[in-house]
């Protein structure tokens, strides 16, 4: 089967400084794929090209086997890619439901909505709990609750919720458990596998390696802007995935 997102040879210079110095990945579907890498091995820029918050100097990303050309992060948001970034990119004083949809707003049926543009907050609130207990998020009850209010882990599950709501074809994570502590890490590596359970393929990208190891069915390694090797985290342990992403342990990537 054609993967349903790939990259081939992606480039993204900064000036004198390459980022992706020809960059390929494929997600097949239904997986979690881990994307690991040292600070510098562009596993940032590679996540950003696929989502088009950056546009690559050279290279194709591919969805469905169809070239894409994501010139702003609403394209690929239209083509059912959704991104949870590190930095969450929620509206604190907003409540949950209007995190939810946020840029995505519905308007009341009829002349409400047409004319004088009033919000079905209802409907969104009635939604975004639907969309809360498909993913098995019982700690939050209130859709009208405000974002401000929530726990770290809560906020997290807030994001990865409007992703998986949204997200049609694929859902990235760019370090969903980073300052999170241990319960509300392991609330969030579940709210994953939920989401792969659903049918959507994941990106996962994170610096934990336990995470990593648990959740993932492949591990992209990426090192000096592109791919070193995919390895299957039930082959191959721990410690030799870190040596081929330092470069402890090299590898033929064809091979791997």
């Amino acid at each position: 089967m054609t993967p349903i997102l790939q990259a081939r040879g992606l480039v993204k210079r900064y000036g004198r400084v390459t980022a992706l110095a020809g960059a390929d990945l494929d997600l097949e579907q239904g997986e979690i794929l881990a994307v690991i890498g040292d600070n510098g091995a562009g596993k940032s820029s590679l996540i950003k090209a696929l989502c088009g918050a950056v546009v690559p100097d050279e290279g194709t990303v591919l969805l469905d086997g169809e070239p894409m050309s994501f010139a702003t992060p609403v394209d690929a948001r239209i083509a059912g890619i959704e991104t949870v970034h590190q930095s969450l990119a929620v509206a604190p004083s907003l409540d949950i439901a209007a995190n939810l949809f946020l840029g995505r707003e519905r308007r009341r049926p009829g002349v409400l909505g047409s004319v004088f543009r009033m919000l079905d907050r209802t409907g969104m609130r009635e939604e975004a709990k639907r969309q809360l207990d498909a993913l098995g998020i019982m700690t939050i009850q209130n859709p009208g609750q405000a974002v401000e209010t929530l726990s770290g882990g809560q906020r997290q599950a807030v994001a990865v919720a409007r992703a998986a709501a949204f997200g049609s074809r694929v859902v990235i994570m760019d370090e969903p458990t980073a300052a999170l502590g241990v319960r509300e890490s392991r609330a969030v590596l579940d709210l994953i596998l939920q989401v792969r359970e659903r049918g959507l393929p994941v990106i996962l990208i994170s610096h934990n390696m336990p995470h990593v190891f648990e959740v993932a069915d492949r591990v992209h390694i990426q090192r000096l802007g592109r791919r070193k090797a995919v390895v299957d985290p039930r082959s191959i342990s721990m410690s030799d995935a870190v040596a081929i992403m330092t470069g402890a342990l090299e590898v033929d990537e064809e091979a791997s």
